[in-house]
């Protein structure tokens, strides 16, 4: 076994810094639906998710397999590979955290690390079975899965809750059912989110020869790596969670209940199966399942569809910057260093830019996302809201409001939204 070198200790440190910025970046995946409707405050939430992230790093190492034996060959991958696919990894998240979208940190750690390898070693150092299996179809079902699951549970829960006596405490009910809901959510974050820096760090241990191939992650990578996600997610994304809770949809607790719950259920099991799940398309699916439930839910597909461009472009553009990071690399220490002060100098850049509009726990609920603002509803949410039950009690009236009359109506006839199903 090698010493432990300079190059592979900037990859360590490298790596738990794109474990932070995952932390602050994915929080809205947790705790975004349980602040929008006031189920918990937004400093208590964010504490909450940060414990239970670092307890979820302990449970499992499969995700972390996948990554550091399955994904790439170990054979011929060097160190400044790694770090040059950490590089492409983190200006992608703090890029999109800037401009408030839910993108998946999971795929653009992934597209850093197949493009640092294909400018390294070629493409026959990527596995393409494992890469299609675990890492693409994962990300084209998990959200529609989730997001069905979350619809078909919304639809649910309006029926079963129609009939309810006392509506607010059915609603304190489902609030309580969100708090329970988030923390699972957070649990399985750090199941499949925090395994995903554990495996890269173990990959660079690997190729540096610090630990023999084909080895589980040491107990200080999962620690330290538990540790660093929690920071992050104790700091909140406060620009992503208005997004996520505010942006796509407005939820009621019964809506948020049933988006949280589907989007953990398919985490967990994806985390048990070795999947490399996008927890951001999880819950962003369930999140609009969920506004798809409710009888008069708006889906804001201007938002959304900004949300599915930075999915596309995630893998690639992760990928082209991982490339050209290891194209510099290969120039020697000097171009490893280089590659350093860039990552510091744009990451110290977005920052600044940030502060000319902050948003924090104070206005993290405030209406002025992009896309945000009242709009239509599109011709996917009124077909949906067409066949959906609607909600019973005061909600109905209160929801009538949002859909849209046929042409021709009598403005004095009931609403479809006053007349149960």
């Amino acid at each position: 076994m090698e010493s432990f070198s300079l190059i592979l200790a900037i990859v360590v440190v490298t790596a738990l810094a794109f474990d932070f910025t995952n932390g602050f970046h994915d929080t809205a995946n947790a705790m975004a639906t349980t602040i929008s409707t006031g189920a918990l405050k937004p400093k208590v939430a964010v504490a909450m998710s940060a414990v239970l992230n670092l307890v979820g790093a302990f449970l499992s190492v499969e995700v972390a397999n996948t990554i550091s034996k399955g994904l790439v060959d170990e054979a011929g991958i060097r160190p400044e590979v790694i770090f040059a696919a950490l590089v492409g990894a983190i200006l992608w998240n703090l890029l999109t955290w800037l401009v408030g979208l839910p993108s998946s940190s999971s795929h653009a750690l992934m597209g850093g690390l197949i493009g640092a390898t294909v400018a390294s070693a070629g493409f026959g150092a990527v596995h393409g079975d494992v890469l299609v299996t675990k890492v693409l179809l994962p990300a084209i079902a998990a959200p529609l899965v989730a997001g069905v699951a979350a619809m078909l549970a919304t639809r649910l829960t309006y029926r079963l809750g129609r009939d309810a006596a006392d509506t607010k405490a059915s609603e304190k009910g489902y609030r309580a059912g969100q708090i329970a809901s988030a923390g699972l959510v957070s649990l399985a974050h750090g199941t499949n989110d925090a395994q995903k820096t554990m495996g890269i760090i173990t990959l660079a241990l690997v190729a540096g020869g610090a630990v023999a191939p084909d080895s589980d992650p040491p107990l200080w990578v999962i620690l330290s790596a538990g540790i660093a996600i929690a920071l992050g997610t104790y700091l909140g994304g406060w620009r992503i969670i208005r997004t996520m809770g505010k942006g796509l949809t407005d939820l009621q607790p019964q809506q948020g209940f049933a988006a949280q719950t589907s989007a953990a259920t398919v985490i967990l099991a994806s985390s048990h199966l070795g999947f490399s799940l996008s927890t951001t398309h999880s819950v962003s699916g369930a999140v609009m399942g969920a506004g798809l439930g409710r009888k008069g839910g708006v889906v804001r597909w201007s938002t959304a569809t900004r949300m599915f461009v930075a999915w596309g472009l995630t893998l690639p553009a992760a990928a082209l910057v991982a490339a050209l990071a290891e194209w510099v690399c290969g120039f020697g220490s000097w171009g490893t260093a280089v590659v350093a002060v860039f990552l510091v100098a744009s990451s110290a850049a977005i920052w600044k830019i940030s502060r000319r509009e902050v948003v924090d726990h104070t206005n993290v609920n405030e209406h002025d996302t992009p896309g945000a603002s009242e709009e239509p509803a599109g011709v996917v949410t009124q077909a949906i809201a067409a066949v959906t039950p609607p909600p019973a009690g005061p909600a109905a009236e209160e929801l009538s409001a949002t859909i849209p009359a046929p042409v021709g109506a009598d403005p004095q006839a009931p609403s479809a939204a006053s007349t149960t199903v």
